[in-house]
Parts: C-alpha cells; sequence; structure tokens
C-alpha cells in the first residue's frame, strides 16, 4: 500500500504519518520548555498554543476522521443524499409522521451535533439550511447578473467593506491575498444590494469569510449568507440599529439569570454588561472568537437547528469557566476570563456537551415569544437615543 518493503517501506510509512501531523506539531523544544507555540488548525488558519492545546488538536483530527468514516458509511448504505430523506422540519416534528421518519430524523440530529465532516460539510449545509431551495427560486444567472450589474457601484457598504476586507482573518493563506479579497468582496457586495435595510454591516465580513473557506465558491457561499441572514437568524440583526442584535442581548441576559443564577448575580455586583462579549458573538456568530473547527461545529446545528443554537453556546462558555468568573473583581477580569477561554476552546466536543446536556436545550424554546417581550423595550431605548443625540445635534447648532 504505502509501496516498498522492509526498511523503505517504514521509511514511507512513516514520512506520510509525518506530513499529515506536521501542521499540528511544535519542535521538540518547545514541547520539554512547554511554550507558546504558532501553528495551522484544519482549516489553515493560524492559532497559538501550547503543546497541551496542540495534542487537543491532533485528538479533534483524529475524531474528524472517525467522524467521516460514519458518515461515508451511511453514503454508501443509504445513498448520497440521504439526510435529505431524513430531514424533518422542527415545525413538523410534533405532527403525525411516521415511526421511521421521526427516528431518522433524531438520528440526523444527533450526528449533526458529533459533526460534519469538513469534506460534506458544503453539500449537507447548502441542502439542510434552505440556501439550495432558496436559490432555486430565482435564475441560474442571478448571482453572476447581480455581481456584474453592482461591478462598479460606490455606496456607504462599499466602502466599509473595502475598509474591512484586509482585516478580516489576516494571515489566512488563501482569505488574505488578492484572490481572497477579491472572492470576499463580491459576495458581501452582491448581498448588500439584494438586501439594502441590512446593506453591510461589520460582522459579517468573518462570517461572509468563513463561509467561502468552507464552501470553496462564492455563489454558494453567497446562498448561505443569504439563508442565514434571511431565515436562520432573528430579523433585523444586521439592519442599521441593530435592533434585532439588542433583542438577543436582552434575551440572553434573561437567561444567564435563570440558568446561571450565581454568574448573572455575581456580573451584576460588577455592573458588568454581557453585550460587551456577547455582541461580538452573536454579530460574528462566534467566528472571531473561538478556533475554526469548534465556530464549524456550533454552525452545523446553527443551519440545521435554527438561531437558539448561540443562546445554548453562549450560556455554555460561562458555565464552563463559572469558577473563575465568580471570584473576578472587576469588570476587565471578566472579559480577560472570557476572552481566554473562548480563544483556547479547540475542542469542540467540551464546549457542545455542556451546552446540550449540562445547559439543557428546554429554555430556549419559547425564545421567539422572549424576543417579542423585549422588542418593544429594545425600540424605546433606540428611540430615546435617537431623540438624545437629535436634542445634542440641536444643541450644537444654536
Amino acid at each position: 500500500m504505502y509501496g516498498g518493503s522492509g526498511v523503505e517501506g517504514k521509511r514511507d510509512m512513516a514520512m506520510e504519518y509525518e506530513a499529515q501531523i506536521a501542521v499540528l506539531r511544535p519542535s521538540i523544544h518547545s514541547r520539554r520548555a512547554n511554550m507558546m507555540v504558532k501553528f495551522q488548525d484544519l482549516y489553515e488558519f493560524t492559532v497559538e498554543g501550547n503543546v497541551d492545546d496542540v495534542n487537543v488538536l491532533n485528538e479533534v483530527r483524529e475524531k474528524v476522521r472517525q467522524q467521516g468514516k460514519v458518515w461515508w458509511a451511511l453514503e454508501a448504505d443509504k445513498g448520497a443524499n440521504w439526510y435529505l430523506e431524513s430531514f424533518v422540519p422542527s415545525t413538523l416534528l410534533k405532527s403525525s409522521l411516521k415511526f421511521s421518519t421521526l427516528v431518522n430524523a433524531i438520528t440526523l440530529k444527533k450526528l449533526i451535533r458529533k459533526g460534519i465532516p469538513p469534506n460534506l460539510r458544503p453539500k449537507v449545509w447548502f441542502s439542510l439550511s434552505g440556501a439550495a431551495k432558496k436559490k432555486s427560486t430565482v435564475p441560474d444567472s442571478y448571482y453572476n447578473d447581480l455581481i456584474t450589474a453592482v461591478e462598479h457601484k460606490v455606496t456607504p457598504a462599499t466602502k466599509q467593506i473595502d475598509h474591512d476586507l484586509p482585516r478580516t482573518f489576516p494571515g489566512h493563506p488563501w482569505l488574505d491575498t488578492p484572490e481572497g479579497h477579491a472572492s470576499l468582496r463580491r459576495v458581501l457586495v452582491g448581498y448588500s444590494f439584494r438586501d439594502s435595510d441590512v446593506g453591510y454591516c461589520q460582522g459579517l465580513n468573518y462570517v461572509a469569510a468563513l463561509l467561502l473557506v468552507v464552501m470553496k465558491t462564492e455563489e454558494e457561499a453567497f446562498w448561505m449568507l443569504a439563508v442565514l441572514l434571511e431565515n436562520v437568524l432573528v430579523s433585523d440583526c444586521y439592519t442599521t440599529n441593530l435592533s434585532g442584535c439588542h433583542v438577543e442581548q436582552r434575551v440572553f441576559k434573561n437567561l444567564l439569570t435563570k440558568k446561571c443564577p450565581r454568574i448573572a448575580a455575581h456580573l451584576g455586583a460588577l455592573e458588568f454588561d454581557v453585550s460587551l462579549v456577547c455582541t461580538e458573538w452573536f454579530l460574528c456568530l462566534f467566528s472571531k472568537s473561538l478556533p475554526s473547527e469548534t465556530t464549524l461545529r456550533v454552525w452545523d446545528v446553527l443551519f440545521y437547528e435554527g438561531a437558539k443554537v448561540l443562546f445554548s453556546v453562549a450560556l455554555a462558555i460561562f458555565k464552563m469557566n463559572e469558577e473563575e468568573l465568580l471570584v473576578t473583581h472587576h469588570v476587565g477580569d471578566v472579559i480577560n476570563v472570557i476572552q481566554r477561554s473562548t480563544h483556547y476552546l479547540f475542542d469542540p466536543d467540551e464546549l457542545l456537551t455542556v451546552a446540550f446536556e449540562k445547559i439543557g436545550f428546554m429554555i430556549t424554546t419559547n425564545i421567539s415569544k422572549q424576543r417579542k417581550k423585549q422588542e418593544p423595550a429594545v425600540m424605546a431605548a433606540l428611540d430615546q437615543r435617537i431623540r438624545r443625540l437629535n436634542s445634542l445635534n440641536d444643541d450644537e447648532k444654536s
């Protein structure tokens, strides 16, 4: 299989093994000293960590490989698109379904929570998220026609996009190149014209960039962004006043009080506003905070189960750091604890186990009701802010 025999065969096998893990292995000197080292993760993002982090990433890579075997075995047994037959929208789960269909749906849900293999993510995401269906409602040339039509147009959105391109995952071997910048720009500019209410909001650059890395093609990344903003996430999350994002913050704060009362009480005593860390989570969907494979494991579930997943993951991050958070004395200490934790969360299973098993999912079943309850207060606060700004402007003019 590896060619040659005896010593040569063993040498070839060893060289192949070294090639597979070299990108994650630090030098022997770093290993002995337990120094911080830089290495590339599964999606070629450069990250920094110690030897323990490297070992965790090696374990994650092996888990990904094993999970891939499970998915490929199912493809071989049930057909290439078996998951489409097992997909049951959450709105139908309570209706009278065939027992076999319900069992398959539960199996698929569990499988997705364990992770979709990287090489299958593009087609599984595109199908289960609703992106394929959304794309099918317009002519095949829609994306190319849109990009051609807006190519030389200049708007406040295009100016901001151009400003943000070089700041989006700097150092990535493809994204941080002229070709990568051009692809990301076309996706973001194209969508800014598709939905003028959203236009462009900072944070979308990170989301679209990661979608490009996973989906491989601009057109599919564009439709994934479209289904994300138009169907998966709460509306108005990325509009000018970010009202939807403000609603999510208030809902999350209430959930934190109910599910993690000790943490909420301590943070309240410190006058710590959860939006200091959560705004980025909800706008960037963790892509700027968590390691790439951990983020994409969250997105696996997000595209299948919906935006309620974001609350469970956010709560899990606080819960995992409960003991350390309870001994903080300043707002800055809280931010440091959270940011350090998310930066080194290389094991997705650790996070998702807390999110789905220890935190529990029941609290997020009535998210829509909680959103509606918070919307009037958010809109009133935003209106008051606008009036205050207008008043200040009038005072300056007079």
